[in-house]
């Protein structure tokens, strides 16, 4: 039971740390990589890169594990999980992100850096995160 609250509190600051410790809590650093034709920053390359580099050494290690530490089985997705939903939200994910310079990982990491901007960012997400609840599953 332990083990269960304990990993993903452990995985998370660890993630929040390593967003913060990249810079990736600011906003300008994040427009800066999307600015291909100005003032490039490839900072963001970097931290994704080496977000790739532990993944591709997670996905060789999945298929060898009988199952993982903390569960019965892995959630591996499939082509099915790509449904008109997902990619919808995916593509608004990427406006807001571009709009913004933020996201939730950094977003919520920002709160202990830039509290004034992270909190108007994590509102808004929030009511996001609301409406789509709200209208989910109408029409269908």
């Amino acid at each position: 039971m332990i083990a269960r609250v304990l990993t993903p509190l452990v995985s998370g600051t660890l993630f929040g740390a390593g967003l913060a410790l990249g810079g990736m809590t600011d906003p300008a650093r994040v427009r800066g990589f999307l600015d291909m034709f100005g003032d490039w920053d490839p900072t963001l390359a970097f931290v994704m890169g080496g977000a790739v580099l532990v993944m591709v050494v997670a996905w060789r290690l999945v298929p060898r594990m009988a199952a993982p530490l903390f569960d019965r089985s892995f959630a591996i997705p499939d082509r099915r999980d790509l449904t008109p939903s997902l990619l919808g939200g995916s593509a608004l994910f990427g406006v807001g992100w571009g709009i913004a310079g933020l996201c939730p990982g950094p977003g919520v990491a920002a709160l202990a850096i830039y509290p004034p901007a992270a909190i108007v960012f994590i509102a808004a997400m929030l009511v996001g995160m609301l409406v789509v609840r709200l209208f989910e599953g109408r029409g269908k």
